[in-house]
């Protein structure tokens, strides 16, 4: 056995013939390598820490320097003519087969991140990995999975791996036979709870500052992914928030990835919007905001971090992190009693959206599937997408704003027996055709605000 000179961690000599050998455990005084591996930070805060350094080393000023995939692939540069080169072939015919399909930067790194990890396990660098009979191929990486799935890792995750793996190889004229894992119906490893409405607003009540409150409330009512709440400018809602809509329009769109990298999935865009009551708490949170460090610009983001190590002028231009929003909504449902406030994510916030979304609106009807779809950021299914007509913005914000937010119904109904001589006159109205009885009378019927 050896020392790691630089974390003390024991590393057994020879080539590792387990998982838990590969990845040693982490102890209160050790933070290893895959926790910081650009850095090998330390997580004890240092008590001689400046400011301008996180924990000591870490220079917030400075851009992020490459990543440990990227110097073990040889990657030098993320832009420019250099960018995402790789020194090693199959790595570039990997990197070559996956921009054809996107430039998804988000998808490079988790790829090369799992190959990286294939690597160094089996101690071969990837020509050499690409270059291994068929059969020693198959061994080798079935061998690596089912330890990864030793590890307590759910099959989802391992079958992604393979699924990774398996490009890596076609990408290189080779095709390995690996035996995924059978997956349940409606199988989870991380157990999940959807909140329902007055549980969300009770979080959003006990929310700990404006920012937090406005955070929940937006990013319910509008059912975006937590990367592009994250990703969002104030220049992306201004020109609604300073006309007084009652619902502001968020919009998604492709170059929000050149600030988070997860921003726009799959380069879908789309366009959803945020309630009345996230409106006023979100306009509420940007005064405050701008009274405590100034005014806003279009380029400033919508949330921003509160860390106390960025100066104060500094923090309304820093971007709030999608962890810190994990934390933020976390927090608030433990706070608002919810038992199963563990479970509770900013996912299961978009999944309470899509609860919304399929609830009977305020005048009693359905939102139509198609227009649930596009809110929810879907591909409609087949040729439906391509006659869609996406472009319709004052359509989709009043079907948004016939959305119930409440648990209980806000509307009442009122029905009528009428001759079918009148029919028209009654749908002319606003009355609904709701039957025709055997006499030939019609049943209509009109919703209104209780």
């Amino acid at each position: 056995m050896e020392e790691s000179r630089r974390t003390g961690v024991q590393i057994p000599s020879g080539p590792p013939t387990t998982l838990t050998e590969y990845c040693p455990a982490k102890t209160r005084n050790v933070f290893t390598k895959d926790f910081y591996p650009a850095f090998g930070i330390s997580h004890l805060r240092d008590k001689s820490l400046s400011r301008a350094k996180a924990f000591g080393r870490l220079d917030l000023t400075k851009p992020l320097g490459l990543r440990q995939f990227e110097r073990f692939f040889g990657i030098t540069s993320r832009e420019g003519p250099e960018a995402w080169k790789s020194k090693y072939k199959s790595v570039q015919n990997l990197l070559d087969h996956l921009s054809r399909f996107g430039k998804s930067e988000s998808s490079k790194e988790v790829y090369l991140n799992q190959l990286r990890r294939l690597c160094e396990w089996l101690k071969l660098d990837p020509d050499q990995l690409a270059n291994l009979p068929k059969h020693k191929i198959e061994e080798s990486i079935q061998k690596f999975v089912d330890q990864t799935a030793g590890l307590n890792r759910s099959r989802a995750y391992v079958n992604s791996m393979i699924k990774r793996f398996r490009t890596f190889f076609h990408a290189n004229n080779k095709i390995p036979k690996l035996h995924a894992y059978s997956i349940p119906p409606r199988y989870r490893k991380r157990p999940e709870y959807i909140p329902t409405i007055s549980e969300v607003r009770a979080m959003a009540a006990a929310a700990e500052s404006l920012r937090n409150r406005a955070l929940i409330l937006a990013a319910w009512s509008s059912g975006v992914r937590v990367s592009t709440l994250c990703a969002l400018d104030y220049g992306d809602i201004a020109k609604d928030l300073n006309a007084g809509c009652a619902s502001v329009q968020i919009p998604v769109y492709p170059d929000m990835k050149r600030r988070l990298p997860d921003a726009c999935k799959g380069n879908i865009p789309y366009y959803t919007f945020i309630c009345r009551e996230a409106v006023e708490a979100l306009r509420m949170y940007l005064q405050d905001r701008s009274e405590k460090y100034g005014p806003l610009s279009s380029e400033s983001p919508l949330f921003h971090a509160e860390w106390t190590l960025w100066k104060r002028k500094e923090r309304s231009d820093k971007r709030l992190g999608r962890r810190t929003v994990a934390k933020v909504i976390r927090r608030a449902a433990k706070l608002a009693s919810i038992s199963q406030w563990t479970c509770i994510t900013p996912h299961t916030l978009r999944k309470a959206f899509e609860s919304v979304l399929r609830n009977p609106t305020v005048d009693g009807g359905r939102m139509d599937k198609g227009t649930q779809e596009f809110l929810f950021g879907h591909i409609l299914s087949g040729s439906q997408d391509a006659y869609y007509d996406k472009d319709k913005i004052d359509f989709h914000r009043k079907e948004y704003e016939k959305l119930n937010f409440f648990d209980t119904p806000i509307t009442q109904s009122v029905e009528k027996v009428i001759g079918s001589d009148v029919l028209e006159k009654y749908l002319g109205e606003g009355w609904l055709f709701i039957a025709q009885l055997d006499n030939g009378q019609i049943v209509v019927r009109r919703t209104h605000p209780a």
